[in-house]
């Protein structure tokens, strides 16, 4: 198998389940994947169920919400004060996303957090298609 990512795909999650099942040493495990023993010890401790097996899926999840905690908050959230003003001045008022963001900041000078860049405006109000402004 090629390793393209340090992450673990779902198919190399299944070679662990197989082999795991079969009574496989994680280190033969981790020289089939070509990853090292550690990597495969903590997938197994990941995905460990309450009777002591591995599931993939389990694993699969606790991984999702590890990742998700890593991330940082988005500033722009469907259905929030910024977004609805975001939003309004896009559609009613036709503003570009560069006088929305230049009126953010004038708005609120002191917090940091309410600024937000024409390229956050583009990507949350948009982010399957650019805006034809």
């Amino acid at each position: 198998m090629d390793r393209r990512s340090k992450h673990l795909s779902s198919e190399e999650r299944g070679v662990i389940f197989a082999e795991n099942n079969r009574g496989v040493s994680q280190r033969s495990i981790g020289q089939l994947l070509q990853r090292p023993a550690s990597t495969i010890c903590r997938e197994l401790a990941r995905g460990r169920q309450e009777d002591g097996t591995y599931c993939p899926h389990a694993a699969r999840l606790v991984y999702d919400v590890r990742r998700t905690r890593c991330r940082r908050p988005r500033k722009l959230v469907e259905g929030g004060a910024a977004y609805q003003f975001v939003h309004d001045h896009l559609v009613y008022r036709r503003w570009s996303p560069e006088q929305i963001a230049h009126r953010l900041r004038l708005m609120k000078p002191d917090d940091p957090s309410a600024r937000v860049s024409h390229e956050t405006i583009y990507a949350a109000i948009c982010p399957a298609q650019k805006l034809d402004l």
